[in-house]
């Protein structure tokens, strides 16, 4: 008999939702859930109802599946209930708890070894969600998801699970029919808005001009909410570019030659314009900038709005330009 109670647990949903519908997949075929499965929100669940599912005959199916989603006070409110039922589970019914969080110390936790299976869901850290998405991408909609492609979504969109996911879906779509979802699909569907802004308030920074600089990123946070989220992303890709392409002009590389190899395929001359006018240094110094702001609005120590806007105004009033 193979394992008859799975606990999927982690504060992340969208991340234990995604698990639990693979795990779904692994337990029953889709033509057997009309017969075989049953899901409720742990606020509504009736625990009676749920274990007489789960000990009922199968019909035109292997086997039953009781899920209870969000079962975190289900669990504490039944423990007792569910502490008998781990003693001698359904031979048929295979009972699927999703939680935030799973106490190690409780009686129930110790008996799940013997039952059933612990899935513990965390968040991957920033350095390793450029793969999970490009697992993702292959698992949810059998399409390759370029690395560098993975790594600019994150960077312009943040670290939310969720609306990576989301941006992936659309991506997904966007992209139907083509080899993968390459960078300049994620730049044409998501990040073509917030660089662009990015670009004309360095551009207006780069000028010295503090007031229409600001007037800018304003703009860009008003315009879309969830650039609060991104911005910080939007501003730090368009700079190392920025890096980059001024690192290979002192090199003696043509604009045309570095327009290929970093793939600007809008606004190129307005784009070496911003390089003649500030040096790699002030470059340097903007990005070091970024991401104290990155840090200290991930700790909790401030809001991005307010920083960069606080960068912004310092940076075009210092006279970043070069010719100033």
């Amino acid at each position: 008999m193979g394992d008859r109670v799975y606990v999927i647990a982690g504060k992340d949903e969208s991340l234990v939702g995604a698990r639990c519908q693979e795990l779904l997949d692994e337990l029953l075929d889709p033509q057997q859930r009309m017969t075989g499965l049953s899901s409720v929100d742990g606020e509504e669940a009736v625990v009676a109802e749920i274990l007489d599912d789960l000990r009922t005959t199968p019909f035109l199916t292997d086997q039953r599946v009781a899920v209870v989603r969000g079962a975190d006070s289900f669990v504490s409110k039944h423990r007792d209930i569910l502490e008998r039922y781990f003693e001698k589970p359904a031979s048929t019914g295979v009972l699927v708890l999703t939680v935030s969080t799973w106490d190690a110390r409780t009686r129930l936790a110790k008996m799940l070894p013997k039952v059933g299976t612990l899935i513990e869901m965390t968040t991957p850290p920033r350095w390793k969600l450029p793969d999970h998405l490009v697992q993702y991408a292959a698992g949810k909609h059998k399409m390759k998801l370029n690395k560098d492609a993975a790594e600019m979504l994150v960077e312009l969109t943040g670290e939310e699970l969720a609306q990576l996911y989301n941006e992936v879906d659309k991506l997904a779509l966007f992209a139907h029919g083509e080899n993968g979802i390459r960078v300049d699909h994620v730049e044409s569907l998501i990040g073509h808005h917030r660089i662009y802004d990015a670009f004309e308030v360095i551009d207006a920074v780069i000028g010295g001009h503090a007031g229409q600089a600001v007037e800018r990123l304003r703009n860009m946070f008003e315009e879309d909410k969830s650039t609060e989220y991104s911005a910080v992303g939007a501003f730090a890709f368009h700079l190392r570019r920025m890096f980059q392409a001024k690192a290979l002009l002192e090199k003696r590389a043509s604009p045309v030659e570095i327009a290929k190899q970093l793939k600007i395929w809008s606004n190129k001359d307005r784009f070496f314009a911003q390089l003649q006018r500030i040096s790699l240094s002030q470059i340097a110094t903007f990005l070091e900038e970024l991401a104290a702001i990155d840090h200290a609005t991930k700790t909790g120590q401030g809001h991005a709005p307010v920083l960069i806007e606080q960068l912004v105004l310092r940076l075009a009033g210092a006279g970043t330009a070069a010719d100033r």
